[in-house]
């Protein structure tokens, strides 16, 4: 069964749909003794985990129990927060039958890390730089575990489920073809509420500003919210490197609270975004050496949106320091982040950031919405442009030509043997009308 398992999740394309998307088959090619379902969903507003649990539990259930006997794990456990009462009871007598552990969480942000997660659920600490696979843990989203049941049926991954939130006529979630435009998506809820908007890509934490509303969903897209374009957040997410640098070196004081509430800091990780933020006064050593305290920076916000009192953005000073370290080689030795890697604060309990209260300092409350309709008319736009590359991984290559007639679930673009990646599929019934080196455009019949 192992084997076909995973032959099963790289034909149909089966990605990381919580993130990056990272190819399954490849995650589940080990060994470890704990797997985690990951149902926090921590972004502030959105609910599509939360609509695959009440619409989809049994799938996602007998996804989790392939992928655990796949990986021989011992322990199952699958973290949800403690107030999804309602999907709490909707999962409890399937995960009693299986033999899964229920693990609840606060309502805090960012319970969804998998640092946080992991911790959480097994008292186990991620080192610095690595992955849950390094303390013998893998941990899956709950719509890659929808996807991996769907394949092992023979279906491949087509669609993604994905909210489209805030500014718009008719908050929805939805199984959006992949290829479809943002701009169609978001017609689908009724269009924006305001004649000057910008739509955020990914959520209000982590997500950026999308530049051109003809750009297409893809296996990773979770969903889009629409925001006045002189919101505050809309704002904070236009300033460039040379603007919040230059305001970053005049006005920083060194008050230490992007430190003092980082998630990672809290958890022991050696990482201090306000040692980051003092760079900027050096160049030299002490701009690399005050750099390698970005290193274990998981980009969540927290400091730039939410604990910064000047409203500085050490979260993008972060994402500078970490490339620019990359770029020259710089990082902390495995022995130098042992040592430098804590006990998890002593305080860490006391500063979670409670996502309702996110949300209000974000401008984001009056968009709150337990139950966003889920619209189960999937839309069938004219065309879709499929990207080749979705994935972390090789680019696909075409496997079919212009003028092909093609079906939903067809084989339209393939990875090369022995690279990684996976195949991608038709997302609607129609034909192929163009085929570049980025997409594949299809035109519906």
């Amino acid at each position: 069964m192992s084997n076909s398992f995973l032959q099963n999740i790289k034909t149909a394309g089966v990605v990381g749909a919580g993130g990056a998307g990272f190819p399954s088959y490849k995650k589940l090619d080990a060994k470890v003794e704990i797997i985690i379902a990951n149902g926090a969903e921590c972004e502030p507003l959105f609910t599509k985990d939360m609509t695959l649990i009440n619409h989809y539990a049994d799938e996602i259930i007998k996804g989790l129990l392939l992928a655990k006997e796949q990986v021989g794990a011992k322990r199952a456990i699958f973290g949800i927060k403690a107030k999804h009462v309602d999907e709490i009871e909707k999962l409890t007598p399937l995960l009693k039958k299986a033999n899964i552990e229920l693990h609840t969480m606060d309502d805090v942000y960012p319970a969804g890390d998998e640092y946080e997660l992991v911790y959480s659920a097994t008292d186990r600490l991620i080192p610095t730089g690595g992955i849950p696979l390094h303390i013998g843990v893998v941990v899956n989203n709950v719509e890659s575990l929808y996807n991996m049941y769907q394949a092992s049926q023979g279906i491949p991954v087509t669609h993604s489920l994905i909210c489209i939130l805030g500014g718009v006529k008719q908050p929805k979630t939805f199984w959006a073809p992949i290829g479809m435009s943002i701009e169609e998506a978001l017609e689908v809820c009724g269009g924006a509420v305001f004649k000057e908007f910008s739509v955020i890509d990914g959520g209000a934490m982590m997500g950026n500003i999308v530049t051109d509303l003809s750009a297409a969903v893809t296996k990773t897209s979770s969903g889009y919210i629409v925001l006045d374009d002189e919101h505050d957040l809309i704002l904070k997410k236009r300033q460039s490197e040379r603007t919040y640098k230059a305001i970053g070196k005049s006005t920083c004081d060194q008050c230490s609270i992007c430190t003092e509430m980082c998630p990672r800091y809290l958890l022991g990780q050696p990482v201090q975004p306000h040692l980051v933020m003092r760079a900027l006064e050096f160049t030299g050593p002490d701009n690399r050496l005050l750099n390698k305290w970005a290193q274990a920076c998981c980009e969540c916000n927290i400091c730039s949106l939410y604990a910064c009192p000047e409203g500085l953005d050490p979260r993008n000073m972060c994402v500078s320091a970490k490339e620019g370290n990359r770029q020259d080689d710089i990082a902390w030795s495995p022995d130098e982040a042992k040592v430098l890697t804590k006990e998890e604060h002593p305080l860490r309990e006391y500063r979670k950031v409670p996502t309702d209260r996110l949300m209000k300092q974000l401008g984001l409350y009056k968009y709150k919405s337990d139950r966003v309709v889920f619209d189960t008319n999937k839309p069938s736009p004219k065309t879709v442009n499929i990207l080749l590359k979705q994935h972390i991984g090789q680019s696909c290559d075409a496997s079919v030509k212009v003028g092909d007639t093609v079906k939903v679930g067809q084989l339209i673009a393939k990875i090369s043997a022995d690279t990684l990646g996976v195949p991608i599929h038709a997302s609607i019934n129609g034909t192929v009308k163009n085929i570049t080196r980025k997409h594949i455009t299809l035109e519906r019949k």
